[in-house]
Order: structure tokens, then sequence, then C-alpha cells
């Protein structure tokens, strides 16, 4: 497949890396900023262009794999096309494509993406989601020799998709953040707390995790909390947050 990308970020970068892998041309690179461009399309053989302009016509699939903000914008600026465009956002509806092409998708994978991370490309699930079934099949088959974890996800169940991997990943990611400012803060190794962080996510794959839920609110110890609370006392916005999980947890769990 030849594939048109619109995009030179964390996203863009590994979608392109996953599609060129598994055979597919990657034809063009998009960004604004050329150098951006030229990096990520020396990776794939590509030619990298910064006009929407200079698109190629003949492509059979334009990835639009760009800010969910920006999405609105750039299909303003893209003339339509023959063949499928589809975007990556969790939150954005795959009908934001229409003026573009007929035969338009998604294929969003709820990941957490950095340039510099190298993935194994075959755990990652896909959604997809497509203006009808002839286009749902050939991205099924440009997805399948990548992983075989494929999902089919309408708009609006991949909005409340997004909304849950928000809360697993980049809330996630801040609990833990917080967590090693306290133990910096106290000249604590935070590597003490790799192994907790390591089962804490291995547990997300094992049932009903309100089930699994351990720690004083569960059971109830009312001293360990106030303890706690009193060492937040200096920083009402954890004090806050302190608070408020332990109150969810404990209607949750009672």
């Amino acid at each position: 497949m030849k594939i048109v990308v619109v995009g030179s970020g964390n996203v863009a970068t590994h979608f392109a890396r996953a599609f060129y892998a598994s055979g597919n041309d990657i034809a063009q690179v998009y960004s604004r900023n050329i150098t951006h461009a030229q990096v990520l399309a020396s990776q794939l053989d590509a030619q990298a262009i910064d006009s929407f302009a200079d698109l190629a016509d003949d492509a059979h699939l334009y990835l639009l794999a760009i800010p969910d903000d920006a999405l609105y914008e750039v299909v303003t600026q893209i003339s339509p096309k023959q063949g499928i465009v589809v975007h990556t956002s969790g939150s954005v509806p795959m009908d934001v494509l229409k003026p573009l092409s007929a035969k338009i998708g998604v294929v969003y994978s709820p990941q957490t993406f950095v340039k510099s991370l190298e993935m194994n490309y075959s755990e990652l699930p896909f959604c997809l989601e497509a203006s009808d079934g002839e286009v749902l099949e050939r991205l099924k088959n440009l997805v399948l020799p990548v992983s075989e974890k494929i999902y089919e996800i309408n708009s609006d169940q991949r909005r409340k998709l997004h909304l849950a991997a928000v809360f697993v990943n980049n809330f996630g990611n801040a609990l833990n953040a917080m967590a090693q400012d306290i133990t910096m803060l106290n000249d604590i190794p935070f590597e003490i707390l790799h192994p907790i962080i390591a089962v804490t996510a291995e547990k997300a794959s094992h049932g009903d995790l309100w089930l699994l839920q351990t720690g004083p609110a569960v059971r109830g110890d009312e001293k360990t909390i106030s303890n706690h609370k009193k060492l937040l006392a200096n920083d009402s916005d954890l004090l806050e947050l302190y608070s408020l999980i332990t109150s969810i947890i404990q209607k949750k769990c009672q």
C-alpha cells in the first residue's frame, strides 16, 4: 500500500515505522517543519515535504497522525483525495474527515508513544473505524501484519476508551511522578518502589480491579489515613487529591 504520512511526531513516527516494516511504501512524510519531516522520511525511504500542495494524489492511504486540535484545521487545508483518509486520534470523530474523501477511517492505538523508545508493535492494540465495510477490510489488511490485536470501535466508544487511557496512562504516570517527588524530597531511592509499580501494572490484567484493591482505605485504617494527611498538610493539592481518592476507594469497596 502506498501511504502518505501527515505528521512527524511520536504517533506518526511509530505508525510509519510499523507500516513500513510490514512492507508498505511510505511515499511522503509531511511536517510544517521540513527538518522534522526529513528526519522521519530518511528512516522510511520517503520524500519529505512541508506543503499540503505537494501531497501526492495517487496514494492508497493518507495517515493523519497529528494532535487532536490540529485535525480540524488541517482538514480545511488539504484538497480532497481519491484514496482512504484516516486519522489516529482517540477523541476526534471519524466524520471530521468527510470533506477529504468518501473513504475515511480511524486507526487508533491506546498507547503512550515516544520516538526514542523502541516498541514491540505486535503487542499494540489497534482500534479501527471505517466509513464502510470495504474500507474496514483494507484497514484490517494494513494492520494485521503488524498486530493481530484488532478491535472494531466506533467514535463514541473510542472517545470513552481515550478517557480511560488518560486515567491509566497520563494520570497513572502523574501519580508515580508525585510519589517520586515524595521520595526525592526525603532522600529515599525511588527505585525501592519499582517492584510495587510493576506488580500494580501486572494486576491490571486480572479481572475486577476494585476486588483487588488494597491499602488503608480498603482496610478502614483511619489512623494511617490521618497520619498520611498530616504528612501532606503543607501541600494542599496533594492533600486534596489523597482525600478524594481515599474517599472514592472507600465508596467503591465498601
